[in-house]
C-alpha cells in the first residue's frame, strides 16, 4: 500500500525564525518536544520515545536537506518509498507577520488520522516547552 502526503500548518507566536530554528533542527531542540531522546551524528538523527532502560521505540532519520532558519527535510530509515520524507518548514504569515510551522509527512491512507493526531500532540508539547 502506498503512502499519501499530508501537510499540516501550525501558527507560532514568534516573528523571528532564529528562535524556532534551534527547536526544529538540532538534537537538543527536538529533544525538548518531539522525542524523549535525540542524538545527532553526521547527517543522521536518532529519536527515542520512552526510557532507555524500559520499553522504548527508537527510529533513525537521515537529514536530506537543510536551509538555516527555513527548513529541514528528513527521511525515516524504515520507510521504503523513495519520495516519502518528513519536513518542518518555517513560513511567515502574511496576515499576522508571525511564523507558521508547516509540517509535511507521509502515511498510508489508514494512518492519516493517527498522523494528524500525532503532530497535534507534538505541537502541544512544542508550545509547553517553548511558549511558541
Amino acid at each position: 500500500m502506498g503512502v499519501e502526503k499530508i501537510t499540516i500548518e501550525h501558527p507560532l507566536s514568534a516573528r523571528s525564525p532564529k528562535i524556532v530554528w534551534g527547536l526544529i533542527s538540532t538534537a537538543a531542540g527536538l529533544q525538548k518536544w518531539l522525542a524523549d531522546y535525540v542524538t545527532e551524528e553526521g547527517m543522521e538523527m536518532t529519536f527515542t520515545w520512552g526510557e532507555l532502560w524500559t520499553e522504548h521505540d527508537t527510529k533513525t532519520s537521515l537529514v536530506l536537506a537543510k536551509e538555516k532558519n527555513h527548513f529541514i527535510r528528513l527521511k525515516w530509515d524504515y520507510i521504503e518509498e523513495e519520495y516519502a520524507y518528513w519536513e518542518m518548514r518555517l513560513e511567515k504569515s502574511e496576515v499576522t507577520g508571525h511564523l507558521v510551522l508547516v509540517v509535511t509527512d507521509f502515511a498510508t491512507p489508514d494512518e492519516l488520522d493517527y498522523l494528524r493526531s500525532l503532530w497535534s500532540g507534538n505541537f502541544e508539547r512544542l508550545h509547553r516547552a517553548s511558549g511558541l
